[in-house]
Order: C-alpha cells, then structure tokens, then sequence
C-alpha cells in the first residue's frame, strides 16, 4: 500500500483506468467476433453492412491506446480483404 499522496492518487486512477481499457477491450473483442461469425457463416452482406461500424468501434479503441492502432488497421484490412475476395467469387 502506498504511503505517499501522489501514489495514493496514481494507483486510484490505475485502478479506474483498468476497468476502463476493460471496457474498451470487451468492446473490440466483441466487434471481432461478430465480424467473424459473419464472415465464418458466410453472410457476406451482413458483413459488407456492418463493415463501417465495425471500422468504426475499432478506430474508436485503438485511438484510446487500449489496442494498438496498428492491431486495429490490420484486423480492419484483413476482414474487409476478406469481403472483397468474397464478393469476386
């Protein structure tokens, strides 16, 4: 337990800023896997539908620093490369 007020303040904010990026997280997570039952049922044009949202709550983390945004713009590429291909078929 920390003794000085400026740590006292730092592991409260540490512990609020968790359940945050915990939140954050769960969102991203969630997106993925709705994308991917798309994707791995084969609705594309849910998939083509829920495409901006998705690119959206990505974007919408990683800004945060929750998820890197480098993590986030490959998901985006490889699911919407996905789609594209889908689609020529």
């Amino acid at each position: 337990m920390p003794n000085i007020k400026s740590a006292i303040r730092r592991t409260k904010r540490t512990r609020s800023q968790t359940t945050v990026n915990k939140i954050r997280k769960s969102k991203y997570k969630s997106a993925a896997k709705k994308m991917a039952t798309y994707l791995e049922t084969g609705k594309f044009k849910e998939a083509k539908d829920y495409l901006p949202v998705f690119h959206s709550q990505l974007m919408k983390v990683a800004k945060t620093g929750a998820v890197s945004k480098k993590t986030a713009s490959r998901k985006i590429s490889r699911v919407t490369k996905k789609i594209n291909t889908a689609k020529k078929k």
